[in-house]
């Protein structure tokens, strides 16, 4: 980076950019947590009404739209760091050109995801050992999903990018309409309340999709009516041919985080089939863990797209001098609110888990992987952190490099032999995500100190 500030200069930045990020974040965390809300009602519904083989069906696909959902958080990352640092330096015709760009390529990918993902899902299904009794289930509810692709995946995109302008509350409030509308949808369609016939899971799916199409249509129709710098009015439709250029950048920044996703995704599907061999009651297990974990995890992510889009904004302003104290608050604000959820689940775990599982065996197997697992999702946010800063640069190959190897060298590996090869069993695949998350804030914290400080930093835009 360039050259230090004095301490003084130090605590004013810190104090001028501390405000800020804290109001950016707090309609992010929200918005997050009414997203869990609804994915927490449904599964409730279905784990307590419908039963766990269908809480199984639905967690056996989970892995497999992880996957599909990666490219579009890959091509969303590209994007928010083009978009954070031309915000940030005033280029107002270039934010529009990027916004183009990335809706027209955004659907060209979704709608071939949706068709390939509907031609080849039973296929995968069983390639992942999905247990025969949760098969054609699983496989149906898929497809429901997998038709709603195109529109999911320009809300998310369309989302990513007014955050990289910094407004994280539009995005907030269209999250409170999706989870009312998933809400109120949910209960009629699986049970057939109002004349509406009963559908079961697959009415989860359906009141997901619903809930996702009606509140792209709002937010398209709200952006219009006030006159939002995004809205896809005239200015921004002249450049939805795409720009070589642009998409070339978007690709170039985007690729290395989609296929860090991407061998995320797979390795996901790697762990489940491990758990699919202890049967349905471990894999509606797994379901439910990974949900809470997403719960835990939350703070941290929402940290690490804060630190990315500020550290942007700075690059793309030439105040580079301010990304040491914009990593500084993240990791403040990581250990002090990941501290108390990680805590809280801790202690509230089991309660938390009832209301998913009505088993007791099964609350017991999702009980100890947390047990195992919670704590490790701090030092993942710390190295989320690093990463974010130097990603919001343009230095991905490496934060990359290295998030794939501890992936597939060390999570799946551990998880693997300590599974299959010492008598902790089920237990043993979940030693491997603390492992990997340690190695992995060594690497990046190597990386940082020894070769990205002491790199020249200028923005992408111009």
């Amino acid at each position: 980076m360039t050259s230090e500030i004095n301490p003084q200069e130090q605590k004013k930045v810190k104090f001028t950019l501390l405000r800020p990020m804290i109001m950016f974040l707090i309609p992010l965390l929200l918005s997050n947590i009414m997203q869990s809300i609804g994915q927490v009602f449904s599964m409730i519904i279905v784990g307590n009404w419908l039963g766990e083989n269908a809480l199984a069906a639905i967690s056996a696909f989970f892995p497999i739209f992880f996957f599909l959902v990666s490219f579009i958080i890959g091509i969303g990352s590209g994007s928010s760091i083009l978009i954070g640092q031309a915000h940030g330096a005033k280029l107002e015709e270039k934010v529009k050109a990027i916004v183009g760009t990335t809706l027209t390529f955004t659907l060209i990918l979704s709608v071939v995801l949706a068709i390939i993902g509907n031609i080849f899902i039973e296929k995968l299904l069983s390639l992942i050992g999905t247990p025969e009794n949760i098969l054609h289930v699983s496989t149906h509810y898929a497809s429901i999903l997998f038709w709603s692709i195109p529109v999911l995946f320009i809300y998310m995109v369309y989302t990513t990018l007014m955050r990289g302008i910094g407004d994280s509350k539009t995005p907030f409030y269209f999250l409170i309409l999706s989870t009312v509308l998933n809400v109120a949808l949910l209960p009629p369609l699986v049970f057939g309340w109002v004349g509406i016939p009963k559908l079961g899971i697959y009415g989860a799916a359906y009141a997901s999709v619903g809930s996702t199409v009606l509140t792209s249509i709002v937010l398209f129709i709200y952006l219009h009516k006030t006159n939002h710098p995004l809205r896809l009015d005239t200015s921004i439709r002249n450049y939805l041919k795409m720009d070589p250029k642009l998409l070339k950048l978007i690709l170039k920044l985007g690729i290395p985080t989609s296929i860090n996703m991407v061998f995320l995704s797979i390795s996901e599907i790697a762990v489940i089939t491990f758990v699919n061999q202890y049967g349905s009651d471990a894999t509606a297990s797994y379901g439910v863990v990974n949900q809470l974990v997403s719960y835990v995890q939350m703070p941290s992510i929402c940290i690490g797209i804060a630190v990315s889009i500020f550290a942007a904004q700075s690059i793309g302003a030439n105040q580079v001098n301010r990304l040491n104290q914009v990593i500084k608050i993240g990791l403040l604000l990581n250990y002090v609110l990941g501290g108390i959820v990680v805590l809280l689940t801790y202690f509230f775990s089991k309660p938390i888990l009832s209301l998913f599982l009505t088993n007791d065996s099964t609350v017991q197997i999702a009980n100890s992987l947390l047990m195992i697992t919670l704590w490790g999702y701090l030092i993942l946010g710390h190295s989320f952190i690093l990463s974010s800063t130097m990603r919001a640069s343009g230095a991905v190959l490496w934060p990359t490099l290295i998030s794939i190897f501890v992936i597939w060298c060390i999570e799946v590996p551990v998880a693997y032999l300590l599974s299959h090869y010492t008598s902790l069993g089920m237990k043993g695949i979940w030693f491997g995500y603390p492992a990997a998350f340690i190695v992995g804030l060594g690497l990046n914290f190597l990386y940082y100190k020894f070769s990205w400080r002491k790199k020249r930093i200028v923005r992408l835009v111009n």
